[in-house]
């Protein structure tokens, strides 16, 4: 069930990210905000793709640390991500004013919470033998 919730936490913070691009959200971040608006549009769409490659893929990696590491990592940032937009908001160059744009963000970093905490509980349990024996095989 945690793997759902951070997949769907992720599928939110994929689909603000296009929804970033038509409020241009470079104007809002410390380098593009002061580069030509087509050159940092640009510069914003091209980062995204080396961005959504790794965490993909350090989500998804075969090492189980690295793993869990990365998916923590993302829905520890799902929650912080809600809280920059917020005191950002106030921003004249701040345009995540619509329905849409707050569902996605806010509904990535209520995804954050919910894995953080289904994984804080299970790492607060014991682990029972079989999972014992399925950690010791992966």
């Amino acid at each position: 069930m945690a793997a759902l919730i951070y997949y769907l936490g992720l599928a939110c913070l994929f689909t603000h990210e296009l929804d970033a691009v038509i409020h241009a959200e470079w104007r809002l971040l410390f380098i593009l905000r002061n580069m030509p608006n087509d050159s940092a549009a640009s510069l914003f769409v091209a980062l995204h793709i080396p961005l959504f490659f790794g965490v993909l893929w350090l989500s998804n990696h075969r090492r189980k640390s690295v793993r869990n590491l990365t998916r923590l990592s993302v829905a520890a940032f799902l929650t912080v991500h809600a809280l920059l937009h917020f005191s950002l908001s106030s921003n004249p160059a701040y345009e995540f004013h619509g329905t849409l744009s707050l569902i996605l963000i806010l509904s990535a970093a209520v995804c954050g919470i919910a894995y953080l905490s289904a994984r804080g509980r299970s790492f607060l349990r014991a682990p029972s033998r079989w999972e014992l024996r399925r950690r010791e095989q992966a």
